[in-house]
């Protein structure tokens, strides 16, 4: 086989996060001949150019595991901060450009958690991680998205999201601007201090990085079990926005009238707090109660790469073989 020639039925799916990137070839069966793992996707951080580079790097790992050249029948790739079509086309151009097929289809990462939680193209998933986003698709081809790329796009939520108004409620509960919250001790003693203020101060002069501000998450979920109203409130705030979003990208696809998978994933959802599932149940079952709930447990390669499949028309047994690879 050429250097340049396409091994038959080779197929290439990438899942690449802002935390980390699974690269699999597969063959058109389904079967898993080579895996490889890098670092995260941030175009905005460092350049297309660059964090293409580092792509093919994981690419060539993975071909080089299945003993095949760097030239598949059809490219999927999930990516982080593919967050507007403008940016999808951009990053599309980057990858045929190396040259590792003529057919390349470049999707959002969300959509690689949504094929994952799904036994076919037909859904809505909404991820709250770090941060909030929430797509739809359809076997037609039909997809449903939202910008996703913080305030300025409508946003609100995820961890971070929390995080900020945990931070927000405490301090103005301990200075008196706000109601009390249990959260004014509970924030500050995560980090071992006694106050919001010195944690306010700690947070300012970077005795405490600003990176820890997620680990302050869990602390609201644990604080609303216990009763806290306020916290209660931020949580339900929460479901609120996964609902409101799941809501609308079914009336996009026209999939409101019908039983329709919608799963959860990310951080914060996957945790699976009581309170925060109870809400979105309670809402989901008055604004779409044709909605069936899921939780997305596989690695979102596993989406990646079901999507790969889908675009060469595979087998619905290559999509079994597929899964039970990654969930068996």
């Amino acid at each position: 086989m050429g250097v340049n020639a396409s091994p038959d039925g080779v197929l290439l799916a990438i899942d690449a996060g802002n935390s980390k990137t699974d690269a699999v070839v597969l063959s058109a069966e389904g079967a898993v001949l080579g895996t490889a793992r890098g670092g995260g996707f941030q175009p905005p951080v460092v350049g297309v150019a660059t964090a293409v580079d580092a792509l093919a790097e994981i690419v060539g790992r993975a071909a080089a595991e299945a003993s095949v050249p760097v030239r598949f029948a059809h490219v999927t790739a999930c990516l982080a901060n593919a967050d507007l079509p403008v940016e999808e086309a951009e990053l599309h151009r980057a990858l045929l450009a190396r040259g590792w097929s003529g057919s390349v289809r470049v999707h959002n990462d969300t959509f690689a958690i949504l094929r994952a939680g799904i036994d076919e193209p037909r859904g809505v998933a909404v991820v709250c991680g770090a941060g909030i986003n929430c797509v739809g698709m359809t076997p037609d081809g039909r997809t449903a998205r939202f910008p996703a790329i913080g305030k300025i796009s409508g946003d609100w939520g995820g961890g971070g999201g929390l995080a900020d108004e945990a931070l927000w409620c405490a301090a103005r509960a301990e200075d008196g601007r706000g109601e009390p919250t249990a959260l004014a001790r509970a924030l500050p003693a995560h980090f071992g201090l006694e106050s919001m203020y010195g944690l306010i101060e700690a947070l300012h002069l970077g005795r405490v990085p600003l990176v820890r501000k997620h680990e302050l998450t869990p602390v609201l979920f644990r604080v609303a079990a216990a009763g806290d109203p306020v916290a209660r409130g931020l949580v339900h705030r929460q479901a609120e926005e996964v609902v409101a979003m799941s809501v609308v990208a079914l009336g996009r696809l026209g999939l409101l009238a019908e039983e329709t998978p919608v799963v959860l994933g990310g951080s914060v959802l996957a945790a699976r707090h009581p309170q925060l599932e109870r809400r979105i149940g309670e809402l989901l079952a008055e604004r779409a109660p044709k909605a069936v709930t899921g939780y997305v447990t596989a690695p979102p390669v596993l989406g990646a790469a079901l999507l790969a499949l889908d675009e060469a028309a595979a087998r619905p047994e290559a999509a079994a073989r597929l899964r039970a690879h990654y969930e068996g």
